[in-house]
């Protein structure tokens, strides 16, 4: 004996319903906890407010009767309270008042259209705000280009979904006219259930990304400068350097060292030598272009990798060493004098490995703090680093610097630095 399970509108309503107040809930709840993610509140507060409006247009008018259009004006401001959670997820501004403007045009058009149930004209109106709401919703995921195709392709497609359905009586209405009339509210209760069973799926998704985000962070960057740490530089720089290698096209690897940094934190204390790496670490960053590789490998030693030639990236090293110069004049209103020695090593064969870069480049600086400090030396160069440094000097100036490097960071004033 078969039985047909049949899910009537009444069953629809209460599932959807259920469904919104738990996700509500939950989401409050992990709010409290996760006071950083402010959209969990506005993203549980819609679920509530779409359950209370879903509750009261659905339920028979001898349970409770209230005027239609409140009902469907609540759910307007849950379609935009979801539209600003996405953009307060984000950091983009808020825009409140648009979480009411969708209801507020509901409320003042109500006189001007028939306000029976079904009308052709109040279900073309009400698709049409959803379909606005839900659409900026899609456009919001669409921006976010920091999380993965697959994760931001599966999200947009939950509000374009319900979007492109809940527009679809302003299309078939011409040509059913009477199933529309007395259907589409069965049709939108079922997209109902399906559409908050979708939107959970997007928040779940993007908090999952948010949080795998946020440890990989922690687990790539060095805690006290915020650059990539030892093991997350080495892999990009693999990456990099297999990149050029592949196209035979040089790498340059640039080792610091800050000079005498032992004697910094004896004299001064581990304070001070703190904030001469943040220091250096701030200037690094700033004479080198985002597309390169830097990373603090322990202690005071950092590391660039450029995809330049030696050439140029003599000007970078340069540059850097100068701007460090007149940043550790004085750092925490202290006279230090602190100064950087660099060594470069650079490859044009792909045959180089990574591990052959880091001993050259090691080598150099030795070679380099043994030269007298505050100087550069590339890996290829004879010991005495005056002469490079003369030799590149002329390049590193201003007018050359931009024309050539116009890509690069913007370079704060020495003075600011320090």
């Amino acid at each position: 004996m078969h039985h047909t399970v049949v899910l009537d509108f009444p069953t629809l309503i209460f599932a959807t319903v259920c469904l919104a107040v738990f996700l509500g809930v939950f989401l409050i709840a992990n709010w409290v906890k996760q006071r950083d993610i402010g959209a969990l509140a506005w993203w549980g507060s819609a679920y509530l407010i779409g359950a209370a409006a879903i509750m009261l247009w659905g339920a028979p008018d001898q349970f409770i009767k209230v005027p239609s259009v409140l009902a469907e004006a609540m759910i307007f401001v849950a379609c935009g309270m979801f539209w600003n959670g996405l953009r307060l997820f984000y950091g983009r501004r808020m825009w409140p008042l648009v979480s009411f403007a969708g209801a507020i045009a509901w409320v003042l058009s109500s006189p001007l259209h028939d306000m029976e149930d079904g009308s052709p004209q109040r279900v073309a109106f009400g698709v049409l705000i959803v379909a606005i709401y839900t659409f900026g919703m899609a456009f919001e995921l669409s921006r976010e280009r920091r999380r993965s195709l697959y994760s931001r392709t599966a999200t947009i497609a939950v509000p374009l979904l319900h979007a492109s359905i809940f527009l679809l009586p302003l299309a078939l209405r011409y040509f059913f006219p009477d199933a529309f009339a007395t259907r589409w509210q069965a049709v939108f209760a079922v997209e109902a259930l399906i559409y908050t069973v979708g939107t959970a799926f997007i928040v779940l998704l993007m908090v999952k990304d948010r949080h795998v985000h946020f440890y990989r962070k922690i687990a790539t960057t060095d805690h006290l400068t915020g650059l990539l740490n030892r093991g997350a530089f080495l892999e990009a720089a693999t990456s990099m350097h297999a990149s050029q290698s592949s196209r035979g096209e040089p790498v340059t690897l640039l080792m610091f060292d800050l000079d005498r940094f032992k004697s910094i934190n004896d004299r001064f204390g581990h304070a001070v030598g703190d904030s001469a790496l943040k220091v250096f670490a701030k200037v690094l960053q700033e004479s080198t272009r985002a597309t390169d590789v830097v990373g603090r490998l322990g202690g005071e030693e950092f590391v660039a990798m450029v995809p330049e030639a030696a050439e140029d990236a003599c000007i970078v090293a340069e540059r850097l060493r100068v701007n460090f110069q007149a940043a550790g004049v004085t750092i925490d209103n202290i006279a230090i004098g602190a100064t950087v020695s660099t060594g470069l090593a650079t490859t044009y064969k792909a045959e180089t490995t990574l591990d052959s870069l880091l001993l050259r480049a090691d080598e150099a600086l030795y070679r380099a703090k043994n030269g007298g400090r505050n100087r550069y030396i590339c890996a290829d160069e004879e010991p005495g680093s005056e002469p490079a440094r003369a030799r590149w000097a002329a390049r590193a100036r201003p007018e050359a610097v931009k024309s050539k490097w116009a890509g690069r960071r913007p370079k704060a004033a020495p003075a600011a630095a320090g």
